[in-house]
């Protein structure tokens, strides 16, 4: 028995008919909508990027025409109701972190939707107690390494360096990078065996191979900052970025660490919903049913049946 609280499913992420619907108890996905809003330092909205992308995925063709089914069938999807997010950001950190603890202990995979990307240094600490050498896998226009930004240590340009704090066991494989602060270098510089950054610049000249090659055999964590996405593509978010990646970029990277790896948990944050632009939520939710799908269907000995 759970005390989560577990949204109807017409509510939920794709808005499934009552007949479509599983128990959390036969779930094996949990959502977790967590719009946290707390150090955004350019564009505001990220605490509506979770209900933005539940209101858009019931527009979503369900079926996938790579894996040749519904995966939602195969997977079983629950979706909690957003809770109130506690204050100040530290606080909230370590609310996301027994909410994805909880899930976890169920046996469930927990995908977070932000929010901003702060979430990820409370998201990953379960993750890191669960699973030994564990992988972080970062889509991102920014490193998001420096120490703290207008006197937030948590704050989201600081995320993945907080995430990596939590063990130093950690290892962080980023894609499609393309700012970094001279305030960054010396971290990533003393860092280089657990940090490994494909820039976005090279993209013509990415091996895909080689970037899931570290992944190989090992537990991942999937953390996608939208602005990842080249600013043509996702223009709602805080902090756009040109020279970024289209969608065939990303899922080529993801479909090859599914291969190769295992996903055991997602977020995907820094939606900023535009009013009148649903393109943006629509795409955002379509992200995160693929990366569900190909987290479940994408492996080499898993056949949808």
């Amino acid at each position: 028995m759970t005390l989560l609280d577990i949204l109807p499913s017409e509510k939920g992420f794709l808005g499934l008919a009552a007949e479509d619907t599983v128990t959390f108890a036969k779930a094996r996905a949990v959502i977790i909508p967590f719009g946290l809003e707390a150090s955004v330092s350019y564009g505001g909205g990220t605490a509506k990027g979770p209900q933005a992308i539940l209101e858009a995925s019931p527009q979503l063709e369900f079926f996938d025409e790579s894996l040749w089914c519904e995966p939602f069938r195969h997977i079983g999807i629950a979706t909690l109701k957003e809770p109130t997010i506690a204050k100040p950001l530290v606080c909230a950190l370590d609310q996301l972190e027994a909410l994805v603890a909880e899930v976890l202990l169920a046996g469930k995979f927990p995908f977070v939707l932000g929010g901003e990307h702060s979430i990820t240094a409370g998201a990953i600490r379960p993750f890191v107690q669960q699973f030994e050498n564990l992988m972080i896998l970062h889509f991102d226009a920014h490193a998001d390494l420096r120490d703290g930004y207008c006197g937030e240590p948590f704050s989201h340009a600081a995320a993945l360096r907080r995430t990596l704090e939590v063990s130093e066991q950690l290892q962080l494989v980023s894609c499609g990078i393309r700012n970094i602060s001279a305030e960054e270098i010396p971290y990533l510089e003393a860092n280089r065996h657990r940090i490994t950054i494909h820039w976005a610049k090279d993209k013509k000249r990415w091996n895909i191979d080689e970037i899931v090659a570290p992944l190989k055999d090992h537990p991942v964590y999937l953390t996608f900052d939208v602005d990842g996405l080249d600013a043509s593509l996702m223009p709602a978010t805080g902090t756009p970025e040109p020279g970024g990646l289209f969608w065939d970029d990303a899922m080529e990277i993801i479909e090859a660490a599914a291969q190769v790896s295992t996903i055991v948990g997602a977020d995907v944050n820094e939606l900023a919903p535009m009013p009148g632009l649903h393109t943006c939520d629509f795409l955002a939710a379509k992200l995160v049913y693929k990366i569900l799908s190909l987290a479940f269907l994408g492996g080499p000995s898993v056949t949808a049946s």
